[in-house]
Formats: C-alpha cells, structure tokens, sequence
C-alpha cells in the first residue's frame, strides 16, 4: 500500500486546495500566528501557546516591558545586597533571605504602597491605550531614548529592540540566580 496526495477538491466548479500559512520564524515547524505580523519591535512570531489570539498584544507588551524593567533593576539589586551594599537602616542579609525578614520588620509593606503610587498613576494611561483614546505605545512614559535624533526612527527601532532583548534576559536571568541561590545558599556568584 502506497501513500499518495490527496487530490484537491471540487466544490461547485472550482478546486479547493489547502492554503499554506506562513510559517513562524522563532519555530519554523509551527504556522505564524496572524496577530504576529512583525510590527513590535522583537516579534518574531513565538507563541506556542497561541495568547496573542486571545489577548490584545498591547497590554502582552505593556506587561512584559514593565516585568523586564524591574527584572533589570532586581538583577542588579540582589547581586548588590549579597556584596554587602545596602541602603541606611536596611537588614544586613543575603538577598535570599532579605523578603522574609523584611516583611517580619514591617518594611515590605512600606515598600507596597511606595511602588503603588506609580502603578497606580500608570493605569490611567495604559486604559486609555487599551481602549484607543490615545496614540500611546505599550511601554511609553514620554522619555525619549537618550542618544536618537527626533524622527530617526532606525535608531529607536534599534533601540527598542535592544530594550525588549534585555528585557526578556533579564526575566530569565533573575529566576535563575534567585534559583541559584537557594539551591545553593552560597553568596555571589551562587557556585
């Protein structure tokens, strides 16, 4: 017994093929998914899970380039606190163990509603985006990229590019050396 293509199908006079859809350049063997189209700066078409299909791609963006930004900072944090660099009045602790003992002390709290006075301020812009009542793009606070000329945009793509490729390294990064760190309970480099 042989295998051989199916022949296309008629329907009322015309044949009816199957179409081919592009395919995804991040994973070639998966069909490209249609929300993306390449137009965010580091798309390039990964989504095994198919979110983009049922969420709007603006708030995906908003929330990945807020989590990357923090990871930034956090990455460059807890390595700081485990070399012995702390704020006045902060516990003298591993970065691992700093959470619990500043929630004990009260501190994390404080923290809590410091950081929710610009998430909260952020909301307003990030609905008006969501909801088209601005040209506001996902990530945007109205600060230029420090070293692009207004209007050459093939430098701010570059940048932004970069920008999204530290974000989502730094993500990774973070969750490793917190990893790390208590799978080893030894100070940096966590080996």
């Amino acid at each position: 017994m042989s295998f051989a293509a199916a022949a296309p199908m008629q329907a009322a006079g015309r044949s009816v093929a199957p179409s081919m859809m592009a395919k995804s350049q991040s994973l070639p063997f998966l069909e490209a998914p249609p929300a993306l189209d390449g137009s965010m700066a580091g798309d390039v078409g990964f989504d095994p899970l198919g979110l983009s299909g049922y969420f709007s791609l603006d708030y995906m963006r908003e929330a990945e380039l807020k989590h990357g930004r923090i990871c930034q900072l956090a990455c460059a944090g807890y390595v700081a606190v485990d070399l012995g660099i702390t704020v006045p009045f902060a516990p003298k602790v591993s970065s691992l163990a700093a959470h619990d003992v500043t929630v004990q002390r009260g501190n994390m709290l404080l923290l809590l509603f410091i950081i929710a006075i610009p998430e909260a301020l952020s909301y307003n812009a990030i609905s008006e985006m969501m909801s088209g009542q601005s040209d506001r793009k996902p990530g945007d606070y109205g600060i230029p990229y420090k070293f692009c000329k207004p209007g050459d945009t093939a430098t701010q793509e570059k940048y932004k590019l970069a920008e999204i490729t530290h974000c989502r390294a730094a993500m990774l990064g973070f969750s490793g050396m917190v990893t790390a760190s208590a799978a080893t309970e030894l100070p940096f480099p966590y080996f």
